[in-house]
């Protein structure tokens, strides 16, 4: 479909029904995400074998229990934002709330037929970004509300082992480790809300900029001007990245770089001897972090909570913390959400010890 077509194809789509154009956000994210992508059947059974290797080591490796009743999910570009999609609501229904309050103010003849087109085409344009660059579910920067499996995003897998010169056999299997770990630990039953009601108190705390709305509003009448419009820095997401609450903030980047660290740590743990290339790997990966962060400060995405330094800090976190009082003492970050370190304390672990461990029997 070309750009004129899309934009033809997204008049028709305005006047869905609902608080968010959900029909207008599954067509933009389908075109971000590009065409389909056939999976080689050999190369998929080699995923699958893999994603089951992941499942038996990573309890007995790390002492985090995996559900064995989510089947590995092997998906495209497309397939990956059709299953991701919704999972990202608790992202827009918050806003829609807001937007959906404006209808009684001075805004509210403009809010009424605009917000629900606004946030349908921000959570398709997010959600098609995402999609082609995530390896699995758990890379994307953004929890999702559901398990949704060992997630392998196979064009991407094959694509990025390519450019950096790995064996994709090991990278797969990385990933298979990487999605199984933080699907573990995310289904510890406070991980998951904590870090989605963190992220909708974020998305809740930016201001909307009213002065572009009037922009939006011409530009939903004149395909040309819409595509102008999307071609500026931020794009659809300019709207809604004013005014964010920078202690959210703050907390968001902490507990997420203690969810990439600590699955990083982990990874290490339940691979040992499985992964001659690990170092190569990492070294990629962080690589991949730091130009993604660019592209998503650029595009004014919420992303910011994900950065080069991310995976690494939160690592060498849980490894101090292990050598100095054991492994116990880490397992006790993922006691409670009170336990997890503060931006602070991710360069002051002794602080953190002070904090948390003071009482323990172990912390001395």
């Amino acid at each position: 479909m070309t750009d004129r077509n899309l934009l033809d194809e997204l008049m028709k789509l305005l006047n869905r029904p609902g608080p968010v154009n959900w029909a207008l956000a599954e067509q933009l994210a389908g075109h971000v995400s590009g065409g389909p992508e056939p999976i080689d059947p050999w190369v998929a059974d080699e995923y699958l074998e893999l994603a089951r290797l992941a499942q038996l080591k990573v309890p007995v490796a790390t002492g985090l229990a995996t559900d064995p009743t989510l089947e590995p999910v092997l998906v495209g570009r497309q397939e990956w934002a059709r299953l991701h999609l919704r999972s990202f609501r608790y992202l827009v229904d918050p806003m829609a709330d807001r937007l959906d309050g404006m209808e009684s103010g001075p805004f509210g003849a403009l809010m009424k037929p605009l917000g629900p087109v606004l946030l349908g085409m921000n959570a398709g344009a997010l959600v098609g970004m995402l999609s082609t660059q995530a390896l699995g579910s758990f890379d994307a920067g953004i929890p999702v509300v559901e398990p949704v499996g060992i997630t392998f995003h196979v064009p991407n897998i094959e694509g990025f082992a390519a450019e950096h010169s790995l064996d994709p056999r090991q990278l797969r299997l990385w990933v298979a480790f990487h999605e199984s770990v933080h699907e573990a630990l995310l289904g510890r039953s406070w991980v998951r809300p904590h870090l989605i009601d963190l992220f909708g108190s974020l998305v809740t705390s930016m201001e909307l900029d009213t002065g572009a709305l009037g922009v939006w509003q011409e530009a939903l009448t004149d395909p040309a001007r819409l595509e102008e419009a999307f071609a500026q820095p931020g794009g659809m997401n300019a709207l809604f990245v004013g005014g964010v609450n920078e202690t959210l903030l703050e907390e968001a980047h902490a507990a997420m770089t203690m969810v990439e660290g600590y699955g990083a740590y982990l990874v290490e743990q339940a691979s040992t001897g499985l992964l001659p290339e690990l170092a190569t790997i990492r070294s990629a990966m962080a690589e991949r972090l730091a130009s993604r962060q660019d592209r998503s400060e650029a595009a004014g995405t919420l992303r910011t909570t994900s950065s080069a330094g991310v995976q690494g800090t939160g690592t060498e976190f849980c490894a101090e913390v292990g050598t100095r009082w054991g492994p116990e003492a880490v397992q006790r970050i993922w006691d409670s959400p009170s336990n997890l370190p503060s931006r602070q304390e991710l360069d002051d672990v002794t602080g953190w010890a002070a904090r948390v461990l003071l009482d323990d029997p172990f912390s001395g």
